[in-house]
């Protein structure tokens, strides 16, 4: 495919939306067209991102709007069109009949999404293919205070429907609670529902072990619904402060064939297409892996795919634009992906996994999203290393607990 004829366009502002935009100009060296809601770094400052603010991006007339304004300016070349955040996901999924010709994208319908980011409904899919999962409530705000979980605390509280729930403006809301007992719980759902959130919550057992036992697996499904490529990380380390809970900061790959299996069964069954992306964490109680989602896209921190030596962008251009049928890939490859300094990664990770971190940070297997140097410019380097101050204050301020 000749790189004069992909323009990709990317909707988000984060480090997903970097991420993607550097394995496109790693496979074609083109520069990506994003839309953001506010000018914010990494995508902004960026010599490899034509960034585009625009604070309405998630309303589904001004969305449509952004796309055929791109296809316009396109005119012949290709658009290749990735959603970096749920809400643009959902539009790309719902609105993806209007598009014009020549704006290409890989996405399941709106029904089906709908259904797979529901996490009740998800669980439920979980359990007819037989992929485990943590002990689930599923709770709804009338029930107020009147209602008994089956296990003991601490317990895990999580809303049902993501995009809904940021959907409310109130950012003091977190991603996840962790309540260390039901009067910590009864007070996180008080919150969460007088903030004005109008679906379920998901309770949950909380599954012991600090971040190393967290997994997330990245796929890839073609057009006919076929999973071509299968990525799984093994996360070492995770952010703690309020709002980035959860969020990847160290993974090395690992292969692990059986789980990628059960995964692949449900994907192909179900004729799901496009990124898909587990988070998972191993029950160390009974050995058994255990889903907690799906993003129906690639996750925030999907270059530790592109690093391993399977460009994300190659993957949709050879399948979207190309039409190849491409063999399955179940990435076996050791690399070392990371959102921190090396020095803070080894400082808050099990000495467990040093010697393996630091072999592969002698080999050269070690990425980092942000550090590109084709996007090196005086603004941005200092940018990046502010960047790396900031987190060893969050880490300083919210230290993980290891070996919990």
């Amino acid at each position: 495919m000749a790189i004069s004829n992909i323009q990709p366009l990317l909707f988000g502002g984060d480090i997903n939306v970097y991420s993607v935009a550097r394995a496109f100009h790693e496979a074609y060296g083109v520069k990506s067209i994003a839309f953001g809601k506010f000018v914010s770094f990494p995508c902004a400052y960026s010599d490899i991102i034509d960034y585009r603010p625009c604070p309405d991006n998630e309303d589904p007339a001004t969305f449509l709007h952004n796309v055929e304004q791109v296809a316009a300016e396109c005119g012949d070349r290709n658009v290749v069109l990735v959603g970096c955040g749920d809400s643009y996901v959902k539009l790309a999924a719902h609105l993806r009949s209007q598009f014009p010709p020549n704006v290409k994208c890989n996405y399941i319908s709106g029904a089906m999404m709908d259904m797979l980011t529901d996490k009740e409904r998800f669980y439920a899919l979980c359990d007819k293919y037989g992929i485990d999962h943590p002990a689930t409530f599923v709770y709804e705000g009338s029930m107020g205070h009147d209602f008994d979980l089956p296990w003991e605390p601490p317990y895990v509280a999580k809303p049902a429907d993501g995009v809904a729930y940021w959907a409310t403006g109130h950012n003091e809301l977190k991603k996840v609670y962790i309540c260390s007992d039901r009067e910590e719980l009864l007070a996180a759902l008080d919150e969460v529902y007088a903030a004005g959130y109008p679906g379920k919550m998901i309770l949950q057992e909380f599954i012991p072990g600090d971040d190393s036992y967290m997994r997330v697996l990245t796929n890839y499904s073609d057009t006919h619904g076929k999973v071509k490529l299968m990525c799984l990380g093994h996360v070492l380390l995770e952010e703690h402060s309020p709002h980035g809970i959860g969020n990847h900061a160290v993974i090395i790959t690992e292969h692990d064939r059986p789980l990628c299996d059960r995964i692949r069964a449900m994907l192909e069954d179900l004729g799901y297409v496009g990124f898909s992306n587990f988070d998972i964490k191993y029950d160390r109680r009974d050995g058994k892996y255990k889903a907690f989602e799906i993003n129906t896209r690639q996750g925030r921190s999907n270059y530790y795919v592109t690093g391993s030596g399977h460009n994300i962008a190659r993957y949709l251009v050879d399948d979207l634009l190309e039409g190849k049928d491409l063999p399955l890939t179940v990435v076996e490859e050791e690399t070392i992906w990371r959102m921190i300094p090396r020095r803070l990664a080894l400082a808050n990770t099990p000495k467990s996994y040093h010697a393996r971190m630091k072999k592969l940070f002698r080999r050269g297997t070690d990425h980092h999203s942000m550090e590109y140097r084709p996007d090196y410019t005086p603004r941005r380097i200092w940018r990046i290393w502010k960047n790396h101050i900031g987190t060893y204050v969050r880490f300083h301020k919210y230290p993980p607990k290891i070996g919990d």
